[in-house]
């Protein structure tokens, strides 16, 4: 979670600007059935989709709604016409698992575009899709559609479609939020709602059953039924795909008291995952991109992460800015800095400081981190809080009030991102710097875009690239204000590392990598409250390899 979503449970005391200011976002002939506006239909029901690539692999997914238990045939050929099947087997689509079923395709060429469908017993196939092994050897470059933070509420899913419609990419990656758990009126409200957005079911999901029909609601969406015909995904989940706030033990967006305990409702979130995406049972995972990068897609919120830490209950019953400030500062000096904290946990952390260690020693000039939250250090700037209005809400005003306080204490604004967990970010830049890697982070969650330096004591350690929510909004509501030039340049101003943001549209990031330069192209959207509004402006970032820093000429 980032800021602009709903409110905590427990609200922040009361400070107000008076006491605060004395603490100083293809047309490729490729078949496909009619979408059908169903989840529990009999026959291919949802499209299909493929994930994990590998050379010589990929896996492939759909889901077919049988009267039981139903082995399909899988094909994988070069040509739409399937007049060569180049891998084959069969897979059977469970009750047990919703009907969704997955097969690894085996035996494939590296760095080559396939075609691949299901057969049913009766004959009936499944929509044709697309995908893509990854390449060995010498390669020159490598294309990447990044999303992340996809409400369907708030709007059309037009980042989608304009990647699908671009189609010069290798794979997809979606850095989590890839829906949302909450029930209608929540977030968005009811005025902020989309029409013709209409979610399932009609309240905040808690139960597999539930999961499961929210993921049957946005795999209908035509734009992202498009994207996962046409690309293979790296998948990730963020919070939302369980719920507000997830760590290892519970959640902000839980309440055990009437949602049951934590440990059901996490297993049927991971459950309904894996079921209905194109993912292995992996936690993480890498990929080989030739000899030009490896991809590690990494697991912060479920396995290891650390409970978050709460401005509010920090600030619980302190009534002067004296004695706020005084408690910030004391939690800056103590429990921020402890070292056992965890966002990886030790076993992914030592697989990725050996995984960092391999790449580089091959000699490949990127080392890209596949994950959710900013790894780069953000502080409100105190401009944010002049001219707050009688009229923003409690909740807004209170996290305005607290993060600006929490800056001049020299406090992130976040604690749900690496910031929040300042300790385990320290072990994997160290990890970064000692394997000799140039790293890159990719990174969602805050639905705004991002481009930061990062460093470590001193040591230059890599950049990254923070991309905009597909449809949810960003600091434009949160913010709202303060026109979005000033607010996006006083950010800025107030954040070392930080060299760029965009503070107010969606999208998604194009990512290219070569062997001499790495580079995000932020594409925004006009609109996501049109229906097929396509992308009106653009923003291109690079870093040169080798020098694990942003080129902001």
């Amino acid at each position: 979670m980032f800021a602009t979503e709903p409110p905590a449970a427990a609200p922040l005391s009361a400070l107000n600007r008076r006491t605060l200011l004395k603490t100083g976002i293809l047309g490729l002939g490729v078949a496909g059935a009619p979408l059908a506006a169903q989840s529990g239909g009999q026959g291919f029901s949802h499209g299909v989709a493929s994930g994990e690539p590998a050379a010589e692999r990929v896996l492939l997914w759909t889901r077919f709604v049988g009267a039981q238990d139903t082995a399909l045939e899988f094909e994988v050929s070069e040509t739409l016409e399937f007049s060569r099947v180049a891998a084959g087997g069969s897979v059977t689509a469970r009750a047990e698992n919703d009907w969704c079923c997955k097969a690894w395709a085996e035996g494939l060429e590296p760095g080559r575009w396939y075609y691949y469908r299901f057969t049913a017993p009766d004959g009936s196939h499944s929509d044709v899709g697309r995908t893509k092994t990854l390449p060995v050897g010498k390669t020159d470059k490598f294309r990447m559609a990044v999303f992340s933070c996809s409400n369907i509420g708030f709007g059309w899913f037009n980042a989608y479609a304009h990647a699908a419609a671009d189609g010069d990419f290798d794979c997809a990656l979606h850095l989590g939020d890839y829906f949302y758990e909450y029930g209608p009126g929540t977030y968005p409200s009811n005025e902020e709602a989309q029409s013709g957005r209409v979610l399932f079911p009609a309240r905040e999901i808690v139960s597999l059953a539930d999961y499961r029909m929210r993921y049957a609601t946005y795999r209908r969406d035509p734009d992202l039924r498009r994207l996962h015909q046409l690309f293979p995904m790296i998948a990730g989940w963020d919070d939302h795909e369980s719920t507000n706030d997830s760590w290892e033990g519970g959640a902000q967006n839980h309440q055990s008291e009437t949602e049951g305990e934590w440990s059901t409702r996490k297993a049927a979130a991971v459950k309904a995952y894996r079921e209905w995406m194109p993912v292995s049972d992996e936690p993480w995972a890498a990929y080989e991109v030739g000899d030009l990068a490896t991809l590690y897609r990494l697991e912060t919120r479920l396995t290891a992460r650390a409970e978050q830490f709460s401005y509010g209950q920090i600030l619980s019953g302190k009534t002067s800015p004296e004695a706020a400030m005084a408690a910030l500062v004391a939690f800056r000096e103590g429990d921020y800095r402890d070292g056992s904290r965890e966002l990886l946990g030790m076993k992914q952390q030592a697989w990725l400081a050996d995984g960092l260690k391999r790449s580089a020693s091959a000699g490949k000039p990127w080392q890209v981190l596949v994950q959710q939250v900013l790894m780069g250090n953000l502080v409100t700037a105190p401009r944010l809080t002049e001219g707050l209005p009688a009229d923003l809400p409690a909740y807004i005003r209170q996290r305005i009030l607290a993060g600006a306080m929490a800056g001049r204490a020299e406090l992130p604004l976040n604690m749900d991102a690496w910031d929040g967990y300042p300790a385990a970010r320290e072990r994997v830049f160290k990890a970064a710097l000692d394997a000799n890697a140039n790293l890159i982070s990719l990174a969602g969650d805050t639905h705004n875009a991002w481009a930061f330096d990062l460093d470590h004591a001193g040591e230059k350690v890599g950049v990254e690239f923070g991309v905009q929510g597909v449809t949810s909004p960003g600091l434009e509501s949160y913010a709202s204000y303060l026109p979005v030039d000033v607010l996006e340049r006083e950010t800025v101003a107030h954040n070392r590392q930080l060299k760029w943001m965009d503070g107010s549209r969606r999208g998604y990031m194009a990512v290219e990598l070569t062997p001499a330069s790495a580079s995000s192209e932020f594409r925004f959207v006009s609109s996501v409250r049109e229906k097929g509004a396509g992308v009106n402006d653009t923003r291109r970032v690079s870093t040169q390899a080798g020098s694990r820093a942003l080129d902001m000429g």
